[in-house]
């Protein structure tokens, strides 16, 4: 890629304005699918409506979805048979299988995917991970992400790529595998739970992973009432001591419905996670956030699930 990067978003809820924010703050020349909300996001940012997906991808070198999971697979495979790259936001897919089939189909295809988790830009987590071995082999990590429930009713349907773990515990899911690395079991509950699939808000729901090195991941998510403030931390102890990470709402760059949380910092971690996409296009270099990762964090995602199904914990 050179010159200027030219970017086709694909979702214009919530999330969509900080990867704007982020493509502009990169002087890339921003294009958007119309869709509800597109045309004022355009007048916000001063950037172009296209009507068509295929036009969209056509003039697209990369394609950003940021729309509802179940859409993902189709629009990221459509831009694949185009020769795009993609970022996708999280999850991938709506489960680990239709995920690794999206990794497989851009392997396939010779371009990029790169999932955007976007905590493992926020600088309070990518210190931990940095720092996680001057305290030793890892003993206890606990993960804790608050937020005001998010207001498009999709995120509330289980079955129709929604749900409280599937789409804000995701984000610590992935931490865990970060920090800790693979998981062999998997145990979760929820309350309320969800009634035919449909989540009811407030909601909490804890997720306990038993990784394979034999540290255990304690994680939390709360959809709270309208107003809660944004917070997140994340801890960890091993043998020769611990560390933490405490973030707030008032320097959180996100959106309700997908909040990523970042400490007190200078750095948009949205900006610094398409910088890395662009720079990975550009040199070939690996992203922080491989394919593999995101399919291995929706893999802890459909375990979660399976738990609360069967009320017993689950082999990964």
């Amino acid at each position: 890629m050179d010159g200027t990067p030219r970017i086709g978003i694909v979702g214009s809820g919530g999330i969509a304005p900080s990867h704007i924010e982020g493509w502009l703050a990169l002087d890339a020349a921003v294009a958007i699918l119309r869709r509800t909300g597109a045309d004022a996001l355009a007048a916000r940012y001063g950037i172009r409506v296209v009507d068509d997906l295929d036009e969209l991808i056509a003039g697209a070198e990369i394609v950003d979805i940021v729309s509802p999971t179940l859409t993902h697979p189709d629009i990221a495979r459509r831009a694949f048979a185009a020769g795009r790259h993609v970022v996708c936001e999280k999850p991938l897919a709506a489960n680990a299988a239709q995920a690794q089939e999206l990794a497989d189909a851009a392997a396939s295809a010779g371009v990029r995917l790169f999932p955007a988790h976007v905590v493992r830009y926020v600088e309070g987590y990518r210190r931990l991970h940095e720092q996680r071995a001057s305290i030793g082999a890892l003993a206890e990590l606990t993960f804790r992400r608050t937020v005001a429930a998010p207001e498009s009713a999709w995120f509330y349907s289980q079955d129709a790529g929604g749900g409280l773990i599937r789409d804000l515990m995701i984000h610590d899911l992935d931490q865990a595998l970060w920090l800790a690395g693979p998981v062999a079991e998997v145990s979760a509950t929820q309350d309320p739970p969800a009634t035919d699939g449909i989540v009811q808000p407030p909601v909490s729901a804890q997720v306990t992973l038993t990784h394979r090195q034999g540290a255990i991941s304690h994680i939390r998510g709360d959809w709270s009432e309208p107003g809660t403030r944004f917070h997140s931390e994340a801890s960890l102890v091993g043998e020769h001591g611990s560390l933490s990470v405490d973030t707030d709402e008032a320097a959180e760059p996100g959106a309700a419905g997908d909040a990523a949380g970042s400490p007190a910092s200078v750095a948009d971690p949205h900006r610094e996670q398409l910088a890395d996409v662009l720079h990975a296009v550009r040199t070939g270099a690996d992203a922080r956030v491989a394919p593999a990762d995101g399919v291995a964090a929706v893999a802890l995602v459909d375990a979660a699930y399976a738990s609360l199904a069967t009320g017993r914990p689950v082999a990964v």
